[in-house]
């Protein structure tokens, strides 16, 4: 068995260079759920600011919430970065992250999971957006 690269192309979509993705942690911390060590308050904790976000910019994805199984986790996407209120900016569309990537600064992109029944959130990935990235 080859540790190569290479050996991996098929099994899933090879990520962008700088992309971090958090799903061992997310399996980490709904597995300890399930297990009764952490309670609903300790994971089912998002913030005002960030449920509005996802009830009014999130796109509804096809994965149900892993805590209530009631509903559908929705995406909601920040991105940070130079000349962008110190809060960030909540992405509503596939263009204006396109618009974000062709700056020459480089921003920090956030793509967070959100229930909007129970409040679960979870960090999804992380990656560079624009500047030195731009043309990869």
């Amino acid at each position: 068995m080859s540790f190569r690269p290479e050996s991996l192309r098929g099994a899933r979509p090879v990520a962008e260079p700088g992309q971090i993705d958090y799903r061992l942690v997310r399996k980490h911390t709904v597995d300890e759920f399930k297990r009764g060590r952490l309670s609903r308050l300790d994971v089912c904790d998002a913030q005002p600011e960030l449920l509005r976000a996802a009830v009014n910019c999130g796109r509804t994805s096809q994965q149900v919430c892993p805590i209530c199984d009631e509903d559908q986790v929705v995406l909601v996407t920040f991105v940070f970065g130079p000349r962008l209120p110190a809060h960030g900016r909540c992405i509503t569309t596939a263009k204006e992250l396109d618009r974000l990537g062709r700056r020459q600064a480089e921003c920090a992109c956030y793509v967070v999971e959100v229930c909007p029944s129970c409040c679960w959130n979870h960090l999804l990935r992380s990656f560079p957006l624009g500047g030195t990235n731009r043309n990869r």
